[in-house]
């Protein structure tokens, strides 16, 4: 009967260790994912800072270019919105789904790699 009991014993010795070392793997991977995820994301948070300051810039600049062969700088500001205006509206109304799509598919990916 000792046997038994010894036997059953080490047999929940080694679920309750099993049991220990799946949980810490799922721990490991759950923080492998989150700081894969966060890593990613400042990557792209501040590649999109950089793209958006440059884009900032150049659209001051070809502002200021405007206004100055026009001969007024508001024209070159009221033309450079009023294009951006137009490609706002493009974008939203025509490709609003595909871009959607897209960033949709992106994050599902993400997650389940």
């Amino acid at each position: 009967m000792e046997e038994n009991n010894s036997i059953f014993e080490t047999l929940l010795g080694r679920a309750e260790d099993y049991s220990k070392t799946s949980l810490e793997l799922l721990r490991l991977k759950a923080v492998d994912k989150i700081s894969d995820g966060a890593s990613s994301a400042a990557s792209k948070v501040a590649g999109l800072f950089f793209f958006i300051m440059f884009f900032l810039l150049a659209s001051v600049g070809l502002s200021l270019w405007l206004g100055d062969v026009l001969g007024k700088s508001w024209y070159g500001f009221l033309i450079v919105s009023g294009v951006y205006g137009i490609l706002w509206a493009i974008l939203f109304f025509v490709k609003h789904n595909w871009l959607k799509k897209i960033v949709s598919n992106s994050i599902i990916k993400s997650m389940l790699n």
